[in-house]
C-alpha cells in the first residue's frame, strides 16, 4: 500500500483564523490568572464546550464564551503573545502565509483606541513573521451587530495600513443580525484601497444570504459559504467569479450547521468547481486547528493527495501573500506531490 504524504508538511496558507479565537486554551487560563478574569467552566475543562449555534440561545452562549475569553486580552503584551503563538501553531501545520482577522473595536478601550490597537497587531505580525517562518498580514473585519457607519470606520482604518500590512475587510459575527447590505459602502471603500473583501456568509444562514453578499460587498472571498450548495445557481456563480470559500469543516460542526463532519459538503464543493481554502475559524472554542480540517478531508471525506495538495494550493492563489512567496509555495506544493 502506497504511503500517505505527511499533511503537515504540504505548504498551505490560512486565511480563516480569528484573533481571538485562535488563543491556545492554556493561554486563555494564564491570561484569566494574570488580569483576574473568572472563567466559566467550559472554558477551563480542557474539553471544546459543547455548543450548538443554529439558534438564538445557543449562539448567545456562543459569543458569551467568546466575549469571556477576549476580555483576558487587556494590554499590548497580550497582543503580542496571540499573534506569536498563532504563527508558531501554523508554522507547526505547515501553513507559510496567516491572515489573522480581529476586529479592533474589542480591544481599543485597554489599547488607547482603534489606531493603537490596529498598529500593535501589525507590529506583533512583523515580529512573528520574522521569527516563525509565516508571513502573517491582516483582515480588518466589522461585526454584524455593530451599526454600518461603524464599519465605515474600521474600513477607513483598514484602508490607512493597506499596504503595511493589511490586506483585507471583512464582515462577521451572527449573519442573521443586520442586514448585509447596508455594509456595502464600507466594502467600496475598502476595495477602493485594495484590500480584498471577504466577509462572511453562508454558514448560519443558506445560498440567499450568499447571494446578497455576492450582489452588495463584490467578494473576493467568503467565510465559509458553505450552504451555497443548496442553490445551483448561488454555487454555479460563485465557481465563474472564482470566489475562494474559506471552509471550515470543525466549525460548521462544533456550531451545529451540520450533524458531523461528513455532512458538511466538501466534496460536493469541490466537485462543482469551487476553489476552496480550508480554515481553523476559531481553534479555542472548536477544538480543531488548520492541520485538522486537511484531515478531516483526507479521512472523512475521500479526497486524495492530488485534490489536497489542489485545497492547498487554492488557499495560496486566494491569499494576498507576495507573488514571489506565492510561486515559491506552489512550487512547494507541486514538490510534495511528487516525492
Amino acid at each position: 500500500m502506497t504511503a500517505r504524504r505527511d499533511l503537515a508538511t504540504l505548504p498551505k496558507a490560512h486565511l480563516h483564523l480569528h484573533f481571538t479565537g485562535s488563543m491556545r486554551p492554556p493561554t486563555l487560563l494564564e491570561l484569566a490568572t494574570k488580569h483576574g478574569v473568572r472563567l466559566p467552566a467550559a472554558l477551563t475543562s480542557g474539553r471544546p464546550p459543547q455548543l450548538h449555534a443554529t439558534d438564538e440561545k445557543g449562539w448567545f452562549r456562543f459569543q458569551r464564551l467568546y466575549d469571556v475569553a477576549r476580555s483576558c486580552v487587556r494590554d499590548e503584551d497580550d497582543v503580542r503573545r496571540l499573534v506569536h503563538e498563532a504563527a508558531q501553531d501554523d508554522a507547526r501545520e505547515g501553513s507559510r502565509w496567516l491572515e489573522i482577522q480581529v476586529d479592533p473595536t474589542s480591544y481599543a478601550v485597554h489599547l488607547g483606541g482603534l489606531t493603537p490597537t490596529l498598529e500593535i497587531v501589525l507590529d506583533a505580525a512583523r515580529d512573528a513573521s520574522a521569527e516563525t517562518g509565516v508571513g502573517v498580514a491582516v483582515v480588518v473585519a466589522a461585526s454584524r451587530i455593530r451599526h454600518p457607519l461603524d464599519a465605515r470606520t474600521l474600513a477607513r482604518l483598514a484602508a490607512r495600513y493597506a499596504g503595511a500590512g493589511v490586506v483585507g475587510f471583512g464582515l462577521s459575527n451572527d449573519e442573521r443580525r443586520g442586514a448585509t447590505e447596508e455594509f456595502a459602502s464600507a466594502f467600496r471603500f475598502a476595495r477602493a484601497a485594495g484590500l480584498a473583501s471577504v466577509p462572511h456568509s453562508g454558514e448560519l444562514l443558506g445560498p440567499q444570504n450568499v447571494r446578497v453578499a455576492l450582489d452588495h460587498l463584490a467578494p473576493d472571498r467568503i467565510g465559509h459559504g458553505v450552504r451555497s450548495v443548496e442553490d445551483p445557481a448561488v454555487l454555479a456563480e460563485v465557481v465563474r467569479r472564482g470566489i475562494v470559500l474559506e471552509v471550515c469543516p470543525g466549525s460548521n460542526v462544533a456550531l451545529g450547521v451540520y450533524a458531523g463532519p461528513e455532512a458538511v459538503p466538501l466534496a460536493t464543493l469541490v466537485e462543482a468547481g469551487a476553489r476552496i481554502a480550508l480554515g481553523a475559524d476559531d481553534p479555542l472554542l472548536f477544538g480543531t486547528r488548520l492541520l485538522d480540517q486537511y484531515v478531516t478531508a483526507r479521512e472523512v471525506h475521500g479526497l486524495d493527495d492530488a485534490a489536497l495538495a489542489e485545497l492547498a494550493r487554492a488557499s495560496i492563489r486566494g491569499s494576498r501573500a507576495p507573488l514571489a512567496l506565492q510561486v515559491h509555495l506552489l512550487a512547494g506544493v507541486d514538490a510534495w506531490l511528487a516525492a
